[in-house]
């Protein structure tokens, strides 16, 4: 069992110390260096995981079922659409892949035209019945993005396919990000429920402005005049905090 003793106590008890425990009290430098720099260097990577630092070389946008049927219904759908349609902008310029995903299309209608319109070719578009997007069809879509480990996560409803969403990529080991005014649902105590049952999980809360700016990481981007543009665009009524 280890424990820790001040240094003083050292010369108290080296009597009664091992030859290999002496060893290790007093001449240090008979310690592994390369098995500390590697525990080091392991929890620096977890650190760095813990901050959420995005970037995008590492992730992907999810667009959760931001769809026609829902437009009447949502709580400040106006919002979830134009947040939507901005990350999906953003993210095309900043080479992030976007996957999108429709619940029941048949029933439910199409993605909404003014996300669809900015989506890049070749966008998977992927129809659903399960609640979750990680359907086997975006499953394999993602498993051929061997370099992302982050997902920014949009769309409806918060408590439904969202929270299923996020809950399984979490536990496949993804770092989510919830874009806040991009989330909702029908009643707004579900949406707020949704997101803190979420972040207590281990899913991280960002703005659309947040995500963008913390993946440009500097002003000398290239894309920033673009980002800071998206930025400063009129939006509608916004979603209310958390």
């Amino acid at each position: 069992m280890a424990c820790a003793l001040p240094l003083r106590a050292l010369p108290r008890l080296a009597p009664h110390l091992s030859p290999a425990l002496h060893r290790r009290a007093f001449y240090p430098s008979t310690v592994s260096w390369s098995s500390v720099r590697s525990d080091s260097s392991s929890r620096g990577m977890a650190t760095t995981s813990a901050l959420g630092r995005l970037q995008a070389d590492r992730s992907a946008l999810f667009v959760c079922d931001v769809q026609e049927r829902f437009r009447p219904v949502i709580s400040n759908m106006p919002a979830v659409i134009d947040t939507a349609a901005r990350m999906v902008r953003g993210c095309s310029d900043l080479k992030v892949p976007i996957i999108v995903t429709e619940q029941y299309p048949k029933a439910l209608g199409n993605t909404v035209d003014e996300v669809k319109q900015h989506l890049p070719e070749g966008t998977p578009i992927v129809a659903k019945t399960m609640f979750t997007m990680m359907v086997p069809e975006v499953e394999t879509h993602l498993r051929g993005l061997a370099d992302v480990k982050q997902v920014i996560l949009l769309g409806i409803e918060a408590h439904v396919c969202v929270l299923a969403t996020a809950l399984d990529l979490l536990e496949k080991g993804y770092e989510v990000h919830l874009i806040t005014d991009g989330v909702s649902s029908q009643r707004l105590e579900d949406r707020s429920a949704a997101l803190h049952r979420l972040m207590q999980a281990g899913a991280l809360v960002s703005t659309s402005e947040m995500a963008f700016f913390q993946m440009m990481g500097h002003a000398k981007h290239p894309n920033f005049k673009a980002i800071s543009s998206l930025a400063k665009e009129q939006r509608p009524e916004q979603l209310p905090r958390l």
